[in-house]
C-alpha cells in the first residue's frame, strides 16, 4: 500500500524552536501590557503660557513733569563807594623797644615776703588731738577732759533751758532739738544752728547755748583749730 504523507514534511520536528518564539513573543506582550499606562486629557493639562497676550499688553505712558526753573535773584544793587577826603593828619604810633641795653642801669629788687596766711581748720570732736578744755575741766588727759566737758554742757543746758516754753507753746509729748555750734581758735562759741518741732524751741535753743562760757581752744598738731559740736536736748512735756 502507497503513503500518501511526504516524509519530508515532517511538521514537529520545529515545533521547539515555534514553541520557544511564541512564548518570548507572549512575555514581551504580557510585559508591554502590564507597563502601559494611560492618562486623562485634563490631568495632564497644566496651562499653556499665551506669549501673544504677554506681547499685546498695554503699557500706560507715564508723562515726566518737568519743573520749572525757580526765577533767578533780582540783580544786587551796585555798591556805593563814597570819597571822603582826608584832611586830618594822622600821627603813627611808635612803639618802644622793651629790650635792655648794656648801657641801661638795672634796677635791684628787693626780697618779697611771703605772708602764710592760716586756714580755718574743723577737726570734729571725737577725733581732735587735744580738745577744747571747759572751765573746771582742766584735769586728767584728753579722754577725761573730753568727757568732763560733755557733762559739764550738759548740766548748764539743763539749768538754763526754759522747759514750759513747749507748753505755752501748745506742745506735748516728747521733744527733741538738735543743736550744731563750733568752738572757734579763740575758745568763743559761734555759728549756732537748731532744728526743732516748732521755730520757738529753736530760738530758746540758740539763747542757752550762747550763754556757754569761753573755753580754752582745741588744738590739732599744736595749733588751734575750731571744733563742731552737736548736741541733742531732749525733755518730755507734762500734761
Amino acid at each position: 500500500m502507497e503513503l500518501k504523507k511526504n516524509p519530508q514534511a515532517n511538521v514537529g520536528r520545529n515545533s521547539s524552536l515555534y514553541f520557544a518564539i511564541g512564548l518570548a513573543l507572549m512575555l514581551f506582550l504580557t510585559n508591554f501590557a502590564i507597563n502601559y499606562k494611560t492618562y486623562d486629557k485634563a490631568a495632564i493639562d497644566i496651562g499653556q503660557i499665551d506669549m501673544d497676550a504677554e506681547l499685546e499688553e498695554e503699557i500706560p505712558i507715564t508723562e515726566q513733569l518737568q519743573t520749572p526753573p525757580p526765577p533767578p535773584p533780582p540783580p544786587a544793587a551796585p555798591e556805593v563807594i563814597q570819597v571822603v577826603e582826608d584832611e586830618k593828619e594822622v600821627k603813627e604810633t611808635i612803639i618802644e623797644s622793651t629790650e635792655s641795653d648794656q648801657k641801661q642801669k638795672i634796677v635791684k629788687v628787693e626780697a618779697v615776703k611771703v605772708v602764710e596766711v592760716e586756714e580755718d581748720i574743723d577737726v570734729p570732736f571725737a577725733v581732735i588731738e587735744n580738745v577744747p578744755v571747759f572751765p573746771g575741766c582742766e584735769g586728767g588727759n584728753n579722754d577725761a577732759k573730753r568727757d568732763c566737758m560733755s557733762k559739764k554742757i550738759s548740766d548748764f543746758v539743763n539749768k538754763k533751758f526754759n522747759t514750759e516754753l513747749a507748753s505755752e507753746l501748745g506742745l506735748s509729748g516728747r521733744q527733741r532739738i538738735n543743736v550744731i555750734f563750733k568752738i572757734d581758735k579763740t575758745g568763743a562759741i559761734t555759728g549756732i544752728r537748731a532744728r526743732a518741732p516748732h521755730p520757738g524751741l529753736e530760738k530758746e535753743a540758740e539763747r542757752v547755748i550762747s550763754m556757754l562760757p569761753k573755753m580754752q581752744p582745741g588744738k590739732q598738731r599744736g595749733k588751734p583749730v575750731n571744733v563742731p559740736y552737736s548736741l541733742p536736748i531732749v525733755f518730755q512735756v507734762q500734761d
